[in-house]
């Protein structure tokens, strides 16, 4: 399973939670300022695995490629670890919850870190 159709399983085995997501993000500025940062970090990562693909292709050493491997999915992990800070922050930003509902959304936060994290 794909860690976009695990997100979903998860997000879906708490409807609520799946709804107010969306509604939540379409109308925050903050979400969408860390989306776009989200998004540029990303575009960079691609060019380095580009790199990466055609150190492979002119047959680079691996050392070097290792290297260049490393730095990626230090990116990448930076990256997920901004994407989900974001997500628990608005999990835990939602004034309007009563208690059982904030825990809810508490216990959806640390279920994706401890899955992906």
């Amino acid at each position: 399973m794909t860690p976009d159709k695990r997100a979903g399983v998860l997000a879906a085995s708490v409807p609520e939670l799946a709804m107010a997501d969306t509604a939540q993000t379409s109308n925050d500025p903050d979400w969408e300022s860390n989306k776009a940062a989200l998004v540029r970090r990303l575009k960079r990562i691609e060019g380095q695995v580009r790199g990466l693909q055609a150190m492979i292709e002119r047959e680079a050493e691996c050392e070097d490629i290792a290297v260049q491997m490393s730095a990626a999915r230090k990116a990448l992990d930076r990256t997920f670890y901004n994407m989900l800070s974001c997500v628990i922050e608005r999990e835990l930003s939602c004034s309007q919850l009563n208690g059982e509902d904030a825990r809810e959304r508490l216990k959806y936060a640390t279920e994706l870190l401890a899955r992906y994290g």
